[in-house]
């Protein structure tokens, strides 16, 4: 694999972005995105008004070789904005390459490019590939914050 181009998803790429996202899926033991879904995603990303980005890791022969979606959150005590990384995903045999490094610093330097005070993200605790790749970027585990949620999409009774 060559050098690796960091794209914006657009509507002509978003197959490639969902066939990633199955990849992901697949990886994690996770149900990929329903075609209800995949429409929604479509419009967050490519739509008149996205509320998300998604970006492609593409190698010298045009393959999609993985992706980033990012969003912005905001710091209240640090009166800046702040870069959630949802996912970020490299196909199995583009690993150790590059593409994830290429990846995460594009977000970094988007961050910081926009001002951000910082970049957070979540990782599932098996993952120690994950967590050592960012952990040698100096990423800080932050072991004192639980992750509580509240799922709208489950039916209540």
């Amino acid at each position: 694999m060559g050098a690796v181009s960091i794209l914006p998803v657009t509507p002509e790429r978003f197959a490639d972005l969902v066939a990633l996202i199955d990849m992901l899926a697949e990886y994690e033991n996770l149900q990929p995105p329903s075609l209800e879904a995949r429409a929604r995603l479509l419009n967050d990303i490519c739509g008149p008004a996205p509320r998300i980005e998604a970006v492609l890791a593409v190698d010298d022969a045009d393959m999609a070789c993985g992706y980033a979606i990012t969003l912005e959150t905001y710091s209240s005590f640090l009166a800046l904005p702040t870069m959630y990384l949802e996912d970020i995903f490299v196909r199995e045999d583009a690993r150790s390459r590059g593409v994830g490094s290429a990846l995460f610093d594009h977000v970094v330097q988007t961050a910081r490019n926009r001002g951000c005070g910082r970049v957070d993200w979540q990782v599932l605790d098996w993952n120690k590939l994950a967590r050592d790749f960012y952990e040698r970027r100096g990423a800080t585990f932050m072991n004192e914050w639980m992750l509580y949620r509240i799922d709208l999409t489950a039916s209540s009774e």
